[in-house]
């Protein structure tokens, strides 16, 4: 039998495409295989927010003609999109598809002759139609991605997404409730809604649907238990948005806002359009409606020319905010953003500072968050198990991490009542009930 082995570098977007190509290469009959063992076939499903990823994804490709010269080495997804021409150089690469065709994968593949070379990377700025692309059953036991729009308007000056992933698509809500009954009949308990810019779903289509829309088509599936928003800009984060998550039970109490900066002058120059005013009234909306919701967020520290005042302005917002899980990003210049080419450059131990204390105050908000839950009953999605220590983990609606025991492998992707007992930076521990 044929083999493919598929590595994923990026964001859940990626995995999603990931978890599809994998069982288009199984139903043309390939079995999959590790990344690390032979194979007759290699994808790697690239990422191009970082200079490191793309990297990351080079070495990968190295990796995999060691492993097998004679198999056949596949690029997908942002690098190939917006690097092709660094990819062309690489001897390795057979075929290049970069963000869009991806659903002809096996077939390109199985097209290729010995020693000829394909990109099929095409100006993604003109493509203006969703590329259909249905799961069945994802790579997770518990949790299933379900990808509903694609590209992204913004252009933040820092970010290369807009290039690699082109204007806003938006998926057909038919498909999207078809996907979503198929998972939840699979036995999926939560489905994460996920997209490129997620909160504009909708934007391109004539039909009036938005966001809201697919929760409420997707809600009254009987063996859906949890609908997850996995990242949402706070320009998007409406009332109207706000009023459906009250009404539909089954839509998580969690919301990941980025707010990449604190202070206002930062804000126009990263090309974000809100203020730390509008940011802070999102979150006040949030808890008006939901006392107990976990709030986490992404923030750059160092970005060209942030002064002192700048940064302290950021540690005050993420303060103000209480965010539950704080992820800190050091900013590291993308070649071909706007951003890369600013002046005054924050030095490297500077950065390396700042991030550290906003790593602290993030870890001193996480553990306060969690503590606030001591001495409850949560039910948590049920994830791996550690047969050693007889313990087990999993989420709570909030994304809380839950350590509990006892845990059982049969126990996994099932929703379960665990007491709280003690509160840490990362996760909270517990009792199954």
């Amino acid at each position: 039998m044929k083999t493919a082995a598929v590595y994923t570098l990026g964001c859940k977007v990626n995995q999603y495409e990931a978890d599809v190509m994998k069982e288009m290469f199984q139903q043309r009959g390939y079995r999959i295989v590790p990344f690390h063992d032979p194979a007759d076939v290699y994808v790697v499903h690239s990422c191009a927010v970082t200079v490191a990823a793309e990297r990351k994804t080079r070495q990968m490709i190295r990796r995999a003609h060691r492993q097998n010269p004679s198999a056949k080495i596949v690029v997908s997804g942002c690098y190939a999109q917006v690097g092709k021409e660094a990819l062309q150089e690489m001897p390795e690469v057979d075929l290049m598809l970069g963000t869009h065709r991806r659903r002809e994968v096996v077939d390109m593949v199985e097209s290729l002759a010995a020693g000829q070379g394909i990109c099929a990377v095409g100006d993604i700025m003109q493509i203006h139609e969703y590329e259909e692309m249905p799961l069945h059953l994802g790579s997770e036991r518990t949790r299933a991605f379900l990808k509903i729009q694609e590209g992204c308007n913004q252009f933040c000056s820092y970010c290369m997404v807009p290039y690699a992933r082109g204007p806003i698509r938006s998926r057909n809500i038919d498909r999207i409730e078809e996907e979503a009954l198929r998972l939840s009949e699979a036995g999926y308990q939560e489905i994460v809604l996920t997209g490129v810019n997620l909160g504009l779903y909708g934007l391109d289509r004539q039909d009036g649907s938005c966001l809201r829309t697919v929760l409420e088509r997707i809600h009254p599936l009987k063996h859906l238990k949890r609908i997850r928003i996995s990242s949402i800009e706070p320009t998007e984060v409406t009332g109207d948005l706000l009023d459906a998550v009250c009404d539909l039970g089954k839509v998580c109490r969690h919301f990941h806002i980025p707010l990449q900066s604190g202070d206002d002058v930062i804000l126009q120059r990263m090309n974000r359009r809100y203020r730390s005013v509008d940011f802070l009234k999102v979150v006040e909306s949030i808890r008006t409606r939901f006392p107990r919701a976990g709030i986490s967020t992404d923030v750059i520290v160092g970005f060209p020319g942030e002064s002192d005042a700048q940064f302290e302005n950021t540690r005050r917002v993420v303060r103000e905010a209480a965010f539950s899980r704080t992820h800190v990003f050091s900013y590291s210049p993308r070649p071909g953003t706007p951003a890369a080419t600013m002046p005054n450059p924050v030095p490297g131990p500077v950065k390396d500072e700042r991030s550290r204390i906003l790593h602290e105050q993030a870890a001193t908000q996480s553990l306060a968050f969690h503590q606030s839950f001591l001495g409850e009953t949560v039910q948590v999605l049920a994830e791996k198990a550690d047969a050693q220590t007889g313990s087990q983990e999993g989420l709570t609606g909030e994304y809380i991490r839950v350590m509990f025991t006892p845990g059982s492998d049969e126990l996994t992707g099932e929703m379960v009542s665990v007491h709280l007992t003690d509160a840490h930076t990362e996760f909270m521990g517990g009792v199954r009930v």
